[in-house]
């Protein structure tokens, strides 16, 4: 009986973890889908008529493939040219999970 309610509970706690990994996974891409899709293309490609528009550099570009996680960071929370400033519409944490999502994209 000891041995299956210990089987049990390592279960549950397995699966506990498995589900907030999965969660810290899915929010960056929700917030990417939610904040960035519009210029930047779910696909990261910027074919969208603002990303055209605009001249948003696909993630595909050499530049983007090459920048750092602290310069994407910055350039998300503060902006840069026609990329508006997400500082104060996303906590930290989202910030970081969309572009972590969106560095997923690089190929």
């Amino acid at each position: 009986m000891r041995k299956m309610i210990r089987s049990l509970l390592m279960l549950a706690v397995a699966v506990s973890l498995a589900g907030a990994v999965s969660f810290a996974q899915s929010t960056g891409e929700t917030t990417y889908k939610a904040k960035c899709v519009v210029c930047h293309g779910v696909d990261g490609l910027a074919h969208t008529s603002i990303g055209l528009a605009w001249k948003v550099r696909p993630v595909t570009d050499p530049s983007i493939a090459k920048m750092e996680m602290a310069e994407m960071l910055e350039i998300t929370r503060n902006g840069r040219g026609k990329m508006q400033s997400f500082k104060d519409k996303l906590t930290d944490a989202e910030i970081k999970a969309s572009v972590n999502y969106f560095r997923t994209l690089i190929k």
